[in-house]
């Protein structure tokens, strides 16, 4: 395995950093056997609730469960967003989707609810480890055999996810959590798609496309949904058709990166990115990185960037079976 090589750092459910050690690590006889209320009042249960992440439509916490004794992860929204009906929705589908995938590298959800103020939230299992964001940025001191492992278990995330009509269409190294016994996570279902029984999809239909958003990043509200640099040529294009091979793309990005240290989509600016995704063979990652890279190791980098979907692994699975094989 390749975990306990991997440094050992508090971290989130979300990818985000903490202490490096909580006094509430240690488990003792006081929060085992306390009595638990003979009312049970479900707006006191969380308390001592600590700050550790803001993004651009959430706030994320930890604070403790008082019935449980533990510590959790709670995501609401900004409160500039909580009376936000599409954001509203959209935290209870990440919440709902979260708890539906069951798997061995998804986060845990423990609750979803309202707060005394009627605000929505979700508690989801705290969770330690590094981002692989941050593992690649010192990159160089790990095997490449740990970083290829880490790609087979979020594969096998999304395999799952898949099977259960699924996409997760955010695959990057921020949403990969590496944790210090064997965990390797698949974090941030929030742009999740899920279809209606009927086939049709689940897009807001007042979700338009802003391309003046600054940065690399493109997640909000009337702008495109997920990172650029990992995004497959339909989704940028809102393919209705989209599916699985979509996340292969994206997870083929995260192995061509992992194998020369750069992106596949090369440009300054929101609109050469785009244009380079859609457009720009990319660069074999042999001609960018000064190290020995695996031929067969490469070309399924390649493979997993075709443009044309038919042309990638047709599954998570195939993937999966291409990466166990032996490629040194």
């Amino acid at each position: 395995m390749i975990v306990n090589k991997f440094p050992q750092r508090a971290g989130l459910a979300d990818g985000d950093q903490g202490d490096e050690k909580a006094p509430y690590d240690v488990v003792y006889l006081k929060d085992t056997d306390t009595p638990l209320p003979e009312t049970i009042n479900y707006r006191t249960r969380y308390a001592y609730f600590k700050t550790i992440a803001r993004g651009g439509k959430s706030l994320i916490m930890s604070c403790k469960d008082l019935h449980l004794s533990r510590v959790v992860c709670y995501k609401t929204l900004r409160p500039e967003l909580v009376n936000d009906a599409i954001e509203q929705r959209r935290l209870l589908r990440e919440a709902r989707v979260s708890a539906l995938l069951q798997h061995p590298n998804t986060v845990p959800t423990y609750e979803v609810g309202r707060d005394n103020k009627g605000k929505l939230y979700f508690t989801m299992k705290l969770v330690h480890g590094y981002t692989l964001r941050e593992i690649l940025d010192y990159r160089e001191r790990y095997d490449l055999g740990q970083l290829v492992e880490v790609v087979v278990q979020i594969a096998q995330a999304l395999e799952y996810a898949h099977t259960h009509g699924v996409i997760h269409r955010d695959v990057k190294p921020e949403n990969i959590l590496v944790g210090p016994y064997g965990e390797v996570l698949l974090l941030d279902w929030g742009l999740a798609k899920v279809w209606h029984p009927d086939g049709t999809d689940s897009e807001d239909p007042d979700a338009e496309e802003n391309e003046g958003a600054p940065g690399k990043t493109m997640t909000g509200r009337g702008k495109l949904q997920g990172s650029i640099c990992y995004m497959s040529p339909e989704q940028i294009n809102r393919d209705s058709a989209i599916d699985g091979r979509t996340d292969v793309f994206s997870l083929g990005s995260v192995l061509y990166e992992i194998l020369c240290g750069a992106n596949p989509a090369v440009g300054e600016n929101m609109e050469d990115l785009k244009r380079s995704a859609l457009e720009d063979a990319p660069i074999a990652p042999s001609t960018i990185n000064d190290l020995a890279i695996p031929p067969r190791l490469e070309a399924l980098a390649m493979q997993c960037l075709a443009k044309d979907p038919a042309g990638r692994p047709q599954s998570a699975g195939e993937l999966i079976r291409e990466l166990n094989e032996d490629w040194r």
